[in-house]
């Protein structure tokens, strides 16, 4: 799981302008007038090995009360860092410290986190002696900055990552529950499916949206097979999301993915797969989670023999960007094919978790390129000189070729294929990989060296001998 960093602060210290440089792109909006970044905006940045959640957040004004804009981003900002492991606090060198840092200062050592402190604005050798006023804030470091410029964010980068805890990953126990998240929009039915599946009424329900705020772990158990569900907040879009609970209960059910090894994401029959279905599902799938799409509401859908198929084929339309994931049609409120769920989870969960023996791939990848070799290109022909799979979860295969650019889109698909029809990988995504084998030149034999020298030298002791007889 990815550990979440918060950027919080006064307004326009420079928050916005230091997110987008460490996560080097434009995609928080920047303008020098305070309040301007008003929602957590959420973006992934890797250094030193480690991938990490940067959390922007708007600018923090605790003497703010009521339903005050100003109040509902200072609450965000405080959720941002309730969820955070490592905050990054931005002040203003040109201000110095001002009574405000100081009780930003004061809430942030109650939170028993790591803070760094990030003093922005510090562009020649002056600025940095100023920078040193901070530390009277008490806090666990300061590091000057230029957002604007990049000065000393590497710096920061390395304190970030020396402060997070120790990367752990997340395996599967051995005999534990299957984790599997359930999302989707709001009132798709993602609590009725997960009470239909526990055949009793555990979560609440209702016909408003958002009534589930919180990510709810609910363990099943079926004879020996263990699941944990894990009922989620409905994910709407940022422009809809309007108190500071939903923004907080989303990021739980975005973690509560990346914790899963099955997801649900859960569709309403009647609506078919929207946009934001597709945003949904596409984190499940950058992930790399299994994944089976849920079509509930089934009931409400009038049918005849060629429905499900013509609706299966309208959803795999939708997500062609997942194609590997299982389709299932159920009614959570009547309970229509929710038996067959669990099976199906159980049967991704071991194809997510599958692992080929080297010999078997590499007579499959032999048979395969057997009966379909690659085309020439140019007169070079590709060559797979060995395969393996050094993970799972998902799985994932290396291919040793003569050169990697040679490798067609359609020639990987293919192979992709023929593993899939094989090993039946259904409803997990599998990486293939490829990679040229470097040419060694191997040194010629120390044996034959000493033979050609020793020759050598014996022709050369016959030539002065013959020249001194002569002589």
């Amino acid at each position: 799981m990815k550990p979440i960093v918060a950027i919080v602060g006064r307004p326009n210290v420079g928050k916005s302008t230091l997110f987008n440089r460490l996560i080097q792109s434009r995609q928080a909006i920047v303008e020098d007038l305070p309040g301007v970044t008003r929602d957590r905006l959420y973006a992934d940045a890797e250094w030193n090995g480690r991938t990490i959640t940067l959390v922007d957040t708007g600018g923090i004004q605790l003497d703010k009360d009521g339903d005050t804009i100003e109040a509902h981003v200072t609450r965000q900002a405080e959720l941002a860092i309730r969820e955070a492991d490592v905050i990054v606090f931005v002040v203003d060198v040109t201000q110095g410290v001002t009574a405000p840092d100081l009780e930003v200062a004061e809430r942030l050592r109650r939170v028993r986190k790591p803070v760094i402190v990030a003093v922005n604005k510090v562009e020649n050798l002056k600025r940095e002696d100023e920078a040193l006023e901070f530390w009277s804030l008490g806090l666990d470091q300061v590091i000057s900055v230029s957002a604007e410029h990049g000065m000393g964010t590497g710096d920061l980068m390395d304190a970030i990552v020396a402060a997070l805890p120790s990367a752990v990953p997340e395996e599967p126990e051995e005999g534990g529950p299957v984790r599997v998240a359930v999302i989707g929009r709001p009132n798709v039915g993602k609590s009725s499916l997960v009470n239909a599946i526990l055949g009793e009424e555990r979560v609440i329900v209702s016909d408003v949206a958002g009534t589930t705020r919180d990510a709810i772990d609910v363990l099943v158990e079926r004879g020996e097979d263990k699941f944990l569900l894990v009922d989620t907040a409905g994910m709407r879009r940022r422009a809809k999301v309007e108190q500071p609970v939903e923004r907080y209960s989303v990021m739980r059910a975005l973690r509560a993915v990346e914790r899963a090894q099955v997801v649900l994401v859960v569709v309403d029959a009647t609506d078919g797969v929207t946009e934001q279905d597709q945003r949904i599902a596409g984190y499940a799938h950058e992930n790399g989670k299994a994944c089976i799409v849920v079509v509930n509401k089934w009931d409400l859908v009038e049918k005849d023999d060629r429905t499900m198929a013509k609706k299966t084929d309208e959803v795999r339309a939708r997500l062609a960007f997942m194609d590997y994931a299982l389709v299932h049609f159920v009614s959570a409120k009547t309970g229509a094919r929710v038996h067959r769920l669990l099976p199906l989870i159980k049967e991704a969960a071991a194809n997510h978790a599958r692992r080929i023996p080297t010999r078997e791939l590499n007579d499959l990848v032999r048979e395969a390129y057997a009966l379909n070799p690659p085309p020439s290109d140019k007169g070079r022909r590709l060559k797979i000189l060995f395969a393996t799979q050094p993970h799972v979860s998902p799985p994932g295969f290396v291919f040793f070729v003569n050169d990697a650019e040679l490798v067609h889109f359609s020639y990987k698909r293919y192979l992709e294929n023929r593993l899939r029809e094989t090993y039946r990988f259904e409803g997990t995504p599998i990486n293939l990989y490829f990679r040229t084998r470097a040419k060694v030149k191997l040194p010629e034999r120390p044996g034959r060296v000493r033979r050609v020298l020793a020759g050598g030298q014996t022709r050369a002791i016959r030539r002065a001998a013959r020249k001194r007889s002569t002589e």
